[in-house]
């Protein structure tokens, strides 16, 4: 019974999958999305960690997305530059960056490579985290 009720059914999702398919997809603003990037962990003057982060640098609608995305190794390149020169550390946790001041300075770069005016916004997108969970000093104890 089970059997004859998943045959019929078959087509039907078969049906349904291709009428989404066929559907087109919401267009997305204009961004450029950066390779994952290590951004370190630096405690006195130690490197502690790394945390890998997503970013999505999102621009303006007069912005050309196109040449801005042929950019996108530069813009890694100074992610990196400035996550060595000023580290993102959170004080109390080795695992994480400090969001607010990575994405406040790294606007601030992602605008000099860009051009004034281009860029709206950063994003630090889900799917990072630190290269290590275990094994590392308690917060406090390296000065």
């Amino acid at each position: 019974m089970r059997r004859r009720l998943f045959l019929a059914s078959l087509p039907l999702a078969l049906i349904a999958g291709v009428a989404s398919a066929a559907e087109p997809k919401a267009a997305t603003g204009q961004n450029v999305d950066l390779a994952p990037v290590a951004m370190p962990i630096i405690v006195g003057g130690r490197l502690i960690n790394y945390v890998f982060v997503y970013i999505r640098i999102d621009l303006t609608p007069s912005a050309d997305a196109i040449h801005l995305r042929d950019k996108e190794p530069f813009f890694r390149d100074a992610l990196v530059r400035l996550g060595h020169r000023t580290p993102f550390t959170v004080p109390t946790d080795y695992t994480k960056l400090d969001e607010a001041r990575l994405k406040a300075s790294f606007f601030q770069v992602a605008s000099a490579i860009a051009g004034p005016g281009m860029v709206a916004a950063i994003e630090i997108m889900p799917g990072g985290g630190p290269m290590h969970r275990t094994g590392l000093p308690k917060p406090g104890t390296i000065h």
